[in-house]
């Protein structure tokens, strides 16, 4: 089958950094289903991974953490799903990903893809929508208020990929009023049209913009990106006992400053319930049908900005400058090999 993978660790820019390959189709066995990929998504966790892990020594390593496509084989405890199942999901974080032809994955975080998307416009949703979902619902608990404070969410970097699908969420299953940080006129536009009450520009000071607008601290708040910049503006503009949560990998964060406010902070990793196997592990796979449920009764919609066609070596390279440019919306999609 025909893959896109690597050796050794590096910049994109490098010839080696992803190279067209060819690798033996995987057989499904235990809980796994064996899908026929048509499209796959780029995320911020590929182009840290391609940085800074290199393949077993003499292998390759396949990258790809959003794919949607075509079950051709299921394993003997598969009980969910069976062959011709149209799917989405974003696998597992300690297994070979979906930049490949066929692709094993664990059916418990497995979702039926929604009827009124195509494969590339629902390859874009699945760990952006699990990570914004497990944050804001599941860590933070946006539909529980806090005492006192606004009942509001700051979305830090509200026109990226979990920004996009973030805003959406919170206003599709909750009463909050969505703030989003958002620095160009386009996607500024962007985060409106996806329905953010406000919009403020996250290269200014925070604290000064949130007091401006008069609804009083938020009690919630969700950063995406950079939070080390923005960490001291977060620290004075959020509500005394509110929440925040956080999904970047900043060098250190001290968290002192939240102390007086009895702040709490909450990371999330979507990766967590597979790499585990956590009891909850198929939460995941009702999460994302639930997702699918959303899009099909029309009350969000994909955050596909951009797609790429075919997937190979070349296509891939450029989503993966692209999203280390800091400039991109919504989600990048390959489609079709």
């Amino acid at each position: 089958m025909k893959a896109i993978a690597y050796q050794k660790a590096g910049t994109v820019d490098r010839v080696d950094s992803l190279v067209d390959i060819d690798l033996e189709a995987p057989k499904a066995t235990g809980h796994d289903l064996l899908v026929k990929v048509r499209a796959i998504s780029v995320n911020p966790v590929d182009t840290k991974i391609r940085k800074n892990v290199s393949a077993p020594e003499g292998g390759w390593k396949v990258l790809g953490w959003d794919a949607a496509g075509e079950v051709v084989d299921v394993g003997e405890m598969v009980t969910a799903f069976a062959k011709g199942d149209q799917v989405f999901y974003a696998g597992s974080l300690i297994r070979q990903g979906a930049n490949s032809e066929y692709h094993l994955v664990d059916e418990r975080i497995v979702g039926k893809k929604p009827q009124t998307l195509s494969d590339t416009e629902a390859a874009a949703l699945p760990l952006t929508a699990i990570t914004a979902w497990e944050m804001m619902f599941d860590r933070i608990d946006i539909r529980n208020p806090v005492p006192g404070a606004a009942k509001a969410i700051l979305i830090i970097g509200g026109a990226g990929g979990v920004g996009s699908i973030a805003i959406q969420l919170a206003r599709a299953l909750s009463d909050v009023t969505v703030i989003a940080t958002a620095s160009r006129p386009e996607t500024k536009a962007w985060v409106e049209e996806l329905g953010a009450h406000h919009v403020i520009d996250h290269t200014k000071p925070l604290a000064e913009q949130i007091a401006a607008l008069g609804i009083g601290a938020p009690a919630f708040v969700f950063s995406t990106t950079e939070t080390h910049r923005h960490l001291d503006q977060i620290i004075e503009l959020i509500a005394p006992q509110g929440r925040f949560g956080l999904i970047d990998d900043p060098d250190s964060l001290n968290v002192m400053g939240f102390k007086r406010k009895s702040v709490s902070v909450h990371w999330e990793l979507m990766f967590t319930r597979s790499i585990f196997e956590t009891a909850d592990m198929a939460e995941q796979g009702k999460l994302l049908n639930k997702v699918a449920k959303l899009i099909d009764d029309g009350r969000i919609k994909t955050t596909l900005a951009e797609v790429l066609r075919p997937i190979n070596a070349e296509n891939l390279k450029k989503a993966h400058a692209i999203l280390e440019s800091g400039k991109s919306k919504g989600k990048i999609v390959l489609e079709g090999f």
